[in-house]
């Protein structure tokens, strides 16, 4: 069977794949398994259900809700039905929620829940295309999903699904993706089902993958990373388990034991952080081969480069330390797949010494995502690089160094925006990324900063902030961090503290630590800090160096709006929230 539009998967799944646990979540506490049947008759008589309502072709349709198996179940019923569904964040903005719903004249809703519902009431007042909410939890006095599954089942529509099935091209649009992006109001990726399932398809080589496999899910569906994923699993037959929370990621972990999983760095930071406090809380020689064994895995080389005896230290090493690391992920990991953001090298080499193999990627939501990655392919990996370019994917490096790409995973275009597209993809079809970019060795692609966050000093040197953020992440004792100084003499950085190391160090060394606002003013730890940045500006260029700094008091979070839902600075309102720190740092009144 030739797959060529996404929702051809399911009849596939059918046929090769039919398994009892296609989709599974957990419900009061209890894992709960959807079987390949259950999946797909859940579709088609939702999209039945979305005949009955007079749904037509090219109507727009939302889903708002967490990662659960009814997000698939809308998503196929809505392409079955030849709509276009648009995935949105739940943690949106209700001004953006009320911009995406005018700018695409949504008809009707999914949510998950209580809290999105009430959000999505209050949005849609004054507002006249949508015509009805539906719910995935049981809500008081709204309507529930299952009265359309219910509806379809007693007016099933199959001839009717079929024929509009039959008139869908794989170039025909098959969702729009607002990206939140860090100004203005949100712009509507459009994409195909040739955009996602190119992608899918020619990311199935990449990694061993085999359908009796199982990944485990968290990172959000509404964004394409984890939909292509998503599309891949279950073209692939790979079960999916969807994780209950993030902060439930560890203990789901151990209860589904995952091949594969995808994440983004922020939280591979913070499981090789936790990795590493528990170290610290060892005592005598489990504390000394603890150590012994993270510094073997941080001077990690691919291919036995570092000799014979390392290799050897390195077994004994697996043996006696990082086997518990697999333990703690569930034991049964293959493979973990990065993007959204640089990962720190140094993440890469310990997690891939410790047979926990990274697979660190790049794409934008215009391209469906993936236009380069890490693999399994015969030295497929390098560290640094987010790997090589997909197959049928083309990469050109333009003159001013940034990343422009051309393949069928480019996108159509932005919804409404003609402008915005013509400004995207210039004339002669290549897709400007807004990355800064070279190859190495002719092969792995290198991603050195975004565009548009190179600043000037007012020296006229250019900083390319994100490779020192990077740097200086390293450290424990520096949980998050912005580097500052457009236009102005010197770089500077404002600095989040992590905290929770910093409450051990203070009790190592006798410090009091009554609260973050207390700590961050204490002349020990403004020193102990400051020595981390010195270490980082020993590496940099004079104008590179960081001259000042100021360290805050709580982390930036997706709810306060510092940070994008793929955890980046929004840059622009973490600097008006800090206009008096940053004055204070460059003497202005």
């Amino acid at each position: 069977m030739t797959i060529t539009r996404v929702f051809d998967i399911l009849p596939q799944l059918q046929e090769k794949h039919n398994k009892a646990n296609a989709l599974a979540a957990k419900e009061n506490g209890q894992w709960v398994t959807y079987s390949t049947k259950d999946f797909t008759d859940s579709v088609n008589n939702l999209s039945y259900g979305l005949l009955n309502l007079g749904i037509e072709r090219e109507d727009k349709i939302a889903i708002i809700a967490n990662n659960r198996p009814e997000w698939n179940f809308a998503d196929f019923a809505i392409q079955q039905s030849g709509a276009v569904s648009v995935p949105i964040y739940p943690t949106i903005s209700e001004g953006d929620l009320k911009f995406i719903i005018c700018d695409a004249k949504i008809k009707y809703i999914f949510v998950s829940s209580k809290d999105i519902y009430a959000k999505v009431k209050k949005a849609i007042e004054g507002t006249t295309s949508v015509k009805e909410i539906f719910t995935f939890d049981k809500i008081d006095g709204a309507k529930n999903w299952t009265e359309l599954v219910e509806m379809g089942k007693l007016n099933p529509k199959a001839a009717e699904i079929e024929n509009i099935k039959k008139s869908i091209k794989p170039t025909d649009l098959l969702t729009i993706l607002y990206t939140s992006g860090t100004t203005g109001n949100p712009k509507g990726v459009m994409l195909s089902h040739d955009n996602l399932i190119s992608n899918s398809l020619a990311s199935q080589t990449l990694c061993p993958f085999q359908s009796n496999w199982k990944a485990l899910s968290f990172l959000p569906l509404n964004h394409v990373y984890e939909r292509m994923l998503t599309t891949l699993y279950f073209y692939l037959g790979i079960s999916i388990y969807y994780a209950e929370s993030i902060e439930s990621i560890g203990e789901n972990l151990k209860e589904v034991k995952p091949e594969v999983f995808s994440t983004v760095p922020r939280l591979l930071e913070k499981v090789y952080d936790k990795i590493v406090a528990k170290g610290s809380d060892q005592i005598g020689i489990k504390k000394k081969l603890f150590f012994w064994a993270l510094d073997l895995g941080l001077r990690y080389e691919l291919n036995g480069a570092n000799g014979w005896f390392y290799e050897l230290q390195l077994k004994i090493a697996n043996k006696l330390i990082f086997s518990k690391w697999r333990e703690a992920l569930g034991g049964n990991i293959v493979a973990v797949v990065s993007g959204g953001a640089a990962l720190q090298p140094r993440l890469s080499r310990v997690f891939n010494a410790a047979k926990i193999i990274v697979l660190e990627g790049y794409g934008l939501t215009e391209t469906s995502p993936v236009i380069s990655v890490n693999n399994f392919l015969p030295n497929g990996i390098r560290f640094g690089t987010v790997g090589t370019v997909i197959d049928k994917v083309t990469v050109k490096i333009a003159e001013d160094g940034e990343i422009l790409v051309k393949g069928p995973n480019v996108m159509l275009g932005y919804y409404n925006r003609p402008d915005a597209t013509a400004e995207a993809i210039d004339q002669e079809g290549w897709f400007h990324t807004g990355d800064i970019g070279e190859f190495i060795d002719n092969r792995f692609l290198k991603i050195t900063d975004r565009k548009k966050e190179i600043f000037k000093t007012s020296g006229g040197k250019y900083i390319a902030p994100v490779m020192i953020e990077n740097k200086l992440k390293e450290s424990p004792f520096i949980e998050q961090v912005m580097v500052i100084g457009e236009n102005q003499k010197y770089a500077s950085a404002l600095i989040i503290p992590a905290f929770a190391f910093i409450k051990e160090y203070c009790k190592i060394k006798n410090i009091d630590y009554t609260n973050n606002e207390e700590i961050i003013k204490n002349p020990m730890i403004k020193d102990r800090i400051n020595e981390e940045v010195e270490k980082v500006n020993n590496d940099l260029a004079q104008y590179e160096k960081i001259k000042r700094s100021q360290l805050l008091s709580r982390e930036w979070t997706i709810e306060k709006n510092e940070m994008t839902p793929k955890l980046s600075l929004k840059r622009k309102i973490i600097m008006d929230t800090n206009k008096d720190l940053i004055d204070k740092i460059y003497g202005t009144e």
